[in-house]
């Protein structure tokens, strides 16, 4: 089918078309989030006046020290939580005028913990990331969208093997696969590499750039900030649920304003062999 046809059944269908790079494909406006506290606390506000836009093309990566609201940004932007003030758009719509099934044509989320109620195969669960496209012209790629995110994701070899009997990082690739599978023009991943080796975490990287360079918008929680300078074309640091600095890694991440948010002394500089630029915590 050519790509023309496609465009045209995607318009009849309600599809959505790939974004043109540098198009905003999910922007959040004024967005605040707050979580009760336990035992009847006041509610603690996790997000304050947030306000992000993530771009096809781009690798966008959400970093900072633990509970500055990166997951919590990602959920939002996900459309899973309720905001107490401001507003996500998706696609230039509000979350709220998409059904379910319009969402998951739009945009894909890798959670950070991977659990199956069932023991379904690994090849099933990923499988389970081309639902959304039932019933439209575009089931006739599940076939090939599923052979080609389990390669990208390196679990062929387990395909096979029910989910629960998989390793922690096997999940989490299994997991990603389906993602992938799920072919969406944004991608909103919560520490993809948490589990995973350093090989796979480089793999995995990789192709969360491929996918940004073939047109993508790509949202992704890290904790390594060399990661971040290495994979993402742009990095918000959260503290505090606000975003402190949103640029390219060189603007960003800086000695004075990672020391300052992570309240610990870091280093940032450039390899000596290669120009790449580390960030190290400052070691006696």
């Amino acid at each position: 089918m050519t790509r023309g046809v496609r465009a045209v059944l995607g318009r009849r269908s309600g599809l959505p078309d790939a974004p043109a790079r540098g198009a905003i494909t999910l922007r959040a406006a004024g967005v605040s989030v707050q979580r009760r506290g336990a035992g009847g606390a006041r509610a603690r506000r996790v997000l304050d006046g947030v306000d992000f836009e993530v771009v096809a093309g781009q690798v966008v990566a959400l970093v900072g020290p633990n509970g500055a609201g990166k997951s919590t940004l990602l959920a939002a932007l996900a459309g899973e939580l309720n905001l107490s003030a401001g507003v996500i758009e998706l696609d230039g719509r509000a979350l709220t005028e998409w059904t379910p099934v319009d969402m998951a044509r739009r945009r894909a989320v890798l959670p950070q913990s991977h659990t199956v109620g069932f023991p379904f195969t690994a090849r099933a669960v990923v499988a389970m990331g081309r639902a959304p496209w039932e019933q439209t012209p575009r089931r006739e790629f599940d076939e090939q969208k599923i052979a080609a995110a389990m390669v990208a994701a390196d679990v062929e070899g387990v395909s096979a093997r029910p989910f629960p009997t998989l390793s922690g990082g096997e999940r989490a690739r299994v997991a990603l696969a389906r993602v992938l599978a799920q072919d969406t023009a944004t991608l909103l991943l919560d520490e993809p590499t948490a589990a995973l080796d350093l090989g796979h975490q480089e793999a995995v990287l990789g192709v969360v750039a491929e996918r940004a360079a073939a047109g993508a918008a790509v949202v992704v929680v890290l904790h390594d900030l060399g990661v971040a300078a290495a994979y993402a074309d742009r990095v918000a640091v959260l503290d505090g649920g606000r975003i402190a600095a949103d640029g390219p890694p060189r603007e960003v991440l800086t000695t004075e304003l990672l020391t300052r948010v992570y309240r610990y002394p870091i280093e940032v500089l450039d390899h000596p062999d290669t120009g790449a630029q580390l960030v190290l915590p400052v070691r006696e």
